[in-house]
């Protein structure tokens, strides 16, 4: 995929009259502009510094520059009183998410020292320089007004880590929302058949997040497969036994036959471009369509762990899930619940198929099947528990009025006994208790799949669903 860096507007306001009354006030508040750029900037980001706006024909044109630049979003930096006419243009025509910083350039102004200045025009343009509250009220008016929708932070230019925590987290949910406009996600394979929870509208998908569905072809997987080598099966189990913990009974046909497709798999990967993957099929009556389908589990366990998500039983919307949780950096594993424990008031969830090894409590182990969650199949499959600690759970909802919304919950994924069948398994514990988790998040209407990741990702991911403009509903 194309790594594209997410493009960062960035502009100050002012008032052209102001300069010439007030020395220095103009270097000043770019300065501080200055500071508020550096602080943006960071690996993955591009930064379009469009410096101080302070005419309508200077918005005017920085609108038609932040265009042109492609910006995803825009921080607008009140460095002091200006006119609503200098910010509406750069806005409005820009047509991206607009974050509002209100920021203070120190604490509180010395008013001993000001008010010794003497001099009242010096003393009108210090306070200018501390003035940056004074428009947003403005602002806001015409951008409501306007139906331009916008964010505020309000806080201090240094000394304030809520406050620059707050922007990374917007810088963060606009990095993802670039990702998944830029994301092609392969669907191979058919839906499972009766499971209309997870049916899903995928022109809403791509409408929503943007991105691209690639339809692949599981005969395309069968026939790279005939086109490994020996070495390259080789050098893939060799992988196998240092990314896993191979279990003592799984064979070496079976390991071969997984390094085979995992192999095949990298290369459909590569020649369709994809950052993520949604899969099902038999493979019935086809022996090479089964053979690839009945050893691709360890394979898109690998694709997983390095950032292309791969979702089980064509669960498209969990593979949006997954990516999402993924591009902010957490994992993103495929899960549902699996069983109530009621002694220690905790949800076990997992699923057969693959996993994010990448957030396992220790070493993912692989162990044999004969047939997994009822379906025909066989081969190797993963067996693993999401790392102890903090984890927030993510569903695409798709809603009864045709829309999408993000569903979200904290937890801490806890220690204890787990099922050892070769699926992945984790035991959850939540702020609500596991009843009242489970009614608040069925009430919501969710598939039964859901990804999982590590950290605690709601306030993030509440920003994702605002610059996407869909709904999030945080349960805990």
């Amino acid at each position: 995929m194309k790594n594209t860096p997410v493009r960062v507007g960035l502009f100050g306001i002012g008032l052209d009259t102001y300069w010439p009354q007030f020395a220095g006030l103009k270097e000043r508040l770019e300065g501080y502009l200055g500071e508020v750029s550096a602080k943006l900037d960071r690996p993955g980001v591009e930064i379009v510094n469009l410096g101080l706006i302070d005419s309508p024909e200077k918005a005017m044109d920085a609108g038609h520059q932040f265009r042109r630049e492609d910006v995803d979003i825009i921080f607008l930096h009140v460095t002091t009183y200006a006119l609503s006419s200098t910010v509406l243009p750069v806005v409005r025509r820009a047509k991206v998410p607009v974050i509002i910083l209100n920021l203070a350039p120190e604490a509180a102004i010395d008013y001993a020292k000001f008010n010794k200045m003497g001099d009242r025009t010096a003393m009108t343009g210090e306070w200018l320089a501390h003035c940056s509250a004074c428009p947003v009220p403005e602002i806001a008016n015409v951008f409501k007004r306007a139906r331009i929708p916008f964010e505020q932070i309000t806080g201090m230019l240094h000394d304030d880590p809520e406050c620059w925590d707050e922007v990374d987290a917007w810088i963060d949910a606009a990095r993802v929302a670039h990702v998944m406009s830029h994301n092609r996600l392969g669907l191979m394979g058919h839906y499972y058949n009766g499971m209309l929870d997870i049916y899903s509208d995928t022109t809403l998908q791509c409408a929503t997040f943007g991105g691209h569905l690639e339809i692949v072809e599981v005969d395309e997987l069968a026939a790279m497969r005939r086109d490994v080598s020996d070495a390259e099966i080789a050098a893939r189990v060799a992988l196998f036994w240092e990314q896993f913990d191979v279990q003592a009974d799984c064979s070496q046909e079976e390991l071969e036959r997984a390094a085979r497709t995992s192999v095949a798999l990298d290369r459909l990967v590569a020649e369709h471009d994809l950052g993520s993957l949604a899969y099902y099929y038999m493979g019935t009556g086809n022996v090479d369509n089964e053979d690839a389908i009945s050893s691709i589990i360890l394979g898109n366990s690998l694709l997983t762990a390095r950032g292309i998500p791969v979702a089980g039983e064509y669960e498209v919307k969990n593979a949006q899930a997954m990516k999402i949780m993924d591009s902010f950096g957490a994992g993103g594993s495929f899960t549902e619940y699996y069983a109530m424990d009621w002694k220690e008031d905790v949800v076990l969830m997992g699923h057969d198929g693959p996993g994010h090894i990448a957030i396992a409590e220790g070493k993912t182990k692989v162990r044999p099947l004969e047939v997994y969650h009822g379906k025909v199949g066989r081969g190797l499959s993963v067996e693993m528990s999401v790392k102890h600690g903090p984890v927030t759970l993510l569903s695409v909802v798709e809603t009864e009025d045709g829309r999408l919304k993000l569903l979200v919950a904290e937890g801490e994924s806890v220690p204890g006994p787990v099922l050892e069948i070769g699926n992945t398994n984790s035991r959850y514990k939540f702020s609500i208790g596991a009843r009242r988790f489970t009614n608040d998040w069925n009430a919501q209407g969710p598939a039964h799949h859901c990804a999982v990741g590590v950290g605690n990702l709601a306030g993030k991911i509440e920003k994702l669903g605002r610059l996407l403009g869909i709904e999030t509903v945080q349960i805990c």
